[in-house]
């Protein structure tokens, strides 16, 4: 029975709960994970275990994990030899990339990373922040950070921090120098786990289910009623993913029309519709979209 389960590793921490929104999402049920590390999951075939995001690509590089997700900064930092099943563009605050950036205190005289020669920089991310500086030439020295990085910023001369929104930086009063990496979730596989058939399939179903979740909280099904003698000029409006579906109805004079539209979309979308001629205009939530 081994070989049917998938051992999954969540992140522990700022993803913890996203993650968990977006399988609730994807259609799984999530039970117990305020209470254990070994969260249980609404299909037999997968067991779930919680680690920090920062040592998960270790444990599914040597086996102990057959899949799991981190951030591709994490990959990055521990140098680690897994298989990428595909990015998930979700994040703890937004959908855009998380960045790590170099920061000092806005009354610092540094404006640029070279001016740093010769200092400390602190963070918990030292691989990667010791490669940008060795890539520049730059001679410093690079801590480790046990958290509350930015406080550091007035202890040594700058600091690597990961940032998605920046507004804690500014919070803080610090600014930014310079980008190391950006970075999204990555869904990751064993190498080994990745050429069994069957925990392939399964992690694919997992991605393809995922990215469903994903795609459809963005987008919105909008559906209504158009006169044919308006039907060019209302489908011509509309920026459907492939062609809209068009149905007959009762009424030989109108047919039924249905689309998926971003939701940024929609509500500059509907007034058009309305003075086109479309009626009986209506808006529904989708759980997921499978290109």
């Amino acid at each position: 029975m081994s070989d049917r389960i998938l051992k999954l590793g969540i992140p522990k921490g700022s993803l913890q709960s996203a993650t968990f929104d977006l399988f609730e999402r994807a259609g799984f049920t999530i039970t117990g994970a305020d209470r254990s590390y070994f969260p249980r999951i609404d299909d037999p075939e997968i067991q779930l275990i919680m680690l920090r995001a920062q040592e998960m690509s270790r444990y599914v590089e040597s086996g102990v994990l057959d899949a799991g997700f981190t951030g591709y900064d994490w990959i990055a930092e521990n140098d680690s030899d897994v298989h990428e099943v595909c990015p998930l563009q979700y994040s703890k605050a937004t959908s855009n990339p998380a960045r790590w950036v170099l920061a000092v205190p806005n009354e610092s005289a540094v404006e640029k990373p070279e001016d740093l020669a010769g200092g400390i920089i602190a963070t918990e991310l030292v691989n990667s922040t010791q490669r940008y500086f060795q890539d520049k030439g730059i001679q410093v020295k690079v801590e480790f950070s046990w958290g509350a990085t930015e406080v550091k910023a007035r202890l040594v001369s700058g600091i690597v921090e990961l940032t998605e929104t920046g507004s804690s930086l500014k919070a803080n009063n610090l600014k930014i120098i310079d980008t190391l990496l950006s970075s999204t979730t990555r869904f990751i596989a064993n190498k080994q786990s990745w050429q069994d058939a069957y925990k392939k399939q399964k992690i694919e179903s997992i991605a393809i289910l995922l990215n469903a979740a994903i795609d459809a909280k963005t987008r919105v099904g909008l559906k209504m009623n158009a006169p044919k003698k308006e039907l060019d000029k209302i489908l011509k409006l509309l920026p459907a993913e492939k062609s809209p579906t068009i149905s007959s109805l009762a009424d030989s004079e109108y047919v039924a029309v249905e689309i998926i539209v971003e939701e940024s979309v929609e509500r500059e979308l509907i007034p058009q519709l309305k003075r086109s001629g479309a009626s009986g205009i209506f808006t529904y939530p989708l759980n997921k979209v499978i290109h």
